[in-house]
């Protein structure tokens, strides 16, 4: 298990232990409702336990600002574990469809905060990369921002936790924009022109080198290109002038370079003391790239926990952003570059996956996935059905009315009898799905 911040080593004090002791058992107990793959989350038992979780936090401020610890820099393992069961909460939430509470934001600013160190470590990126990352930190701010308002006394200490991994990711993507900030206007199509190279040389480098060769050649003949842009080795503006962000587009040209030699170079790109590594990320990527693809009909937010803890635990291989071999040496350049492409996909397959999330409880989401798909049969049938009879609409409507039919008091239940979240993202559907089955109708009565 983890914590996404390096820990000092602070011991846990005699008032802590108690503290530590709860959240242990907190995380156990999630633990095993993550695992009870026979029954639905309920809803009673995820906030319960999440309420116990606050009480802890609050004890914990307690006992950090007698012992005056309360510093952000102050941190020990039992910080880990109120990360740890901060992030199951999240991935519950997620699975409960509060998507719009708090809490549930929590283990996307880690993915984010993730997602931010590894793009600064490459340096490969865009403008365009960062936008979708911006505008779900916007989102998730106007959220605690509303929040806040709200609170007419001290916040809530999920509000204060939630706050501070915003305010970390907010600052990693200043410090992102920053470098491409700088780069004037008329430079700019060539820097991402170099990304999109940059990237694909990477992508090469876990390919056979016969399968690599051709498009590395190619790849070639653009890097030369560009570089023939240059005027004793500056790129110049329409002014005659040194155009602006000189030492960013430079040197990715130039790492661009590098990395085609070592494309281009016979042999394998990873060596074989890293091969356990590099077949681990090959394998989680596999996994995440199917999860994406079924996630509607068999992804549970949780799910993604075990995910979360083995990337991590690759990452935490890295030193200074770079995989060490057997030896200690930093691993070669061709290397990094696989593994760190590969831990980058993972990590932003996880966010995409986690980005998916409905506003709908798992108790709901064989309705809601029905309702989809009757929509898009609807809309399949509209386009390019022609000229249907009562008949042919039939079965469409027997779905539909079957689907309604379970509503009690116009909600849809759960086997408790309990409301689940998402009925307003299913009423809606529900109600599309009859306005276009109307249209058909109509339109058959016109014929």
């Amino acid at each position: 298990m983890f914590s996404t911040e390096p820990l000092r080593k602070h011991t846990i004090s005699a008032a802590e232990q108690p503290v530590l002791n709860r959240l242990v058992g907190i995380r156990n107990q999630l633990a095993a409702l993550k695992k009870d793959r026979g029954n639905y989350y309920r809803p009673n038992d995820i906030v319960g336990l999440y309420n116990d979780l606050l009480q802890q936090v609050w004890a914990l401020h307690g006992v950090r600002t007698s012992e005056q610890h309360d510093n952000d820099a102050y941190k020990n393992r039992l910080d880990a574990v109120l990360d740890e069961c901060f992030q199951l909460f999240s991935l519950f939430y997620l699975a409960l469809g509060k998507n719009k509470e708090v809490p549930a934001t929590y283990v996307q600013l880690v993915t984010i905060k993730q997602n931010f160190e590894l793009l600064n470590d490459t340096g490969i990126y865009t403008d365009d990369d960062l936008e979708p990352f911006k505008v779900r930190l916007q989102e998730i701010r106007q959220l605690i921002d509303a929040e806040v308002s709200r609170d007419s006394d001290e916040p809530k200490p999920e509000v204060l936790l939630v706050s501070r991994r915003l305010r970390q990711c907010e600052t990693e993507l200043g410090l992102l924009e920053e470098t491409t900030r700088v780069i004037s206007d008329e430079l700019m199509p060539v820097y991402e022109e170099l990304v999109h190279i940059r990237r694909r040389l990477t992508a090469l480098s876990v390919l056979a080198h016969a399968v690599a060769a051709p498009e590395a050649k190619e790849l070639q003949r653009r890097l030369i290109a560009i570089d023939d842009m240059r005027v004793d080795d500056r790129f110049i503006d329409s002014m005659g002038s040194v155009a602006a962000g000189q030492t960013q587009v430079v040197g990715l040209l130039e790492e661009s370079f590098e990395r085609l030699h070592d494309v281009q170079a016979e042999g394998s790109a990873v060596p074989a003391d890293m091969a356990p590594v590099y077949e681990r990320l090959v394998e989680i990527r596999v996994q995440l790239d199917k999860l994406l693809l079924t996630s509607r009909w068999t992804l549970r937010e949780t799910d993604l926990w075990s995910y979360q803890v083995q990337l991590h635990d690759i990452d935490g291989m890295r030193r200074n952003g770079q995989f060490h071999g057997s030896t200690g040496e930093p691993a070669p350049a061709q290397a990094q570059a696989a593994l760190n492409f590969l831990l980058h996909k993972c990590y932003n397959l996880v966010y995409k996956l986690l980005s998916s999330s409905e506003p709908v409880a798992e108790t709901l989401m064989p309705v809601h996935n029905q309702l989809r798909t009757l929509r898009r049969c609807l809309h399949e049938v509209k386009k390019y059905g022609g000229p249907l009879s009562a008949r042919d609409l039939y079965p469409y409507q027997m779905k539909l009315s079957s689907i309604d039919n379970l509503r009690t008091d116009g909600k849809f239940l759960d086997d408790e009898g309990y409301i689940p979240e998402g009925q307003g993202v299913v009423m809606s559907l529900l109600n599309e799905c009859y306005d276009l089955l109307y249209e058909l109708m109509a339109a058959e009565v016109d014929e």
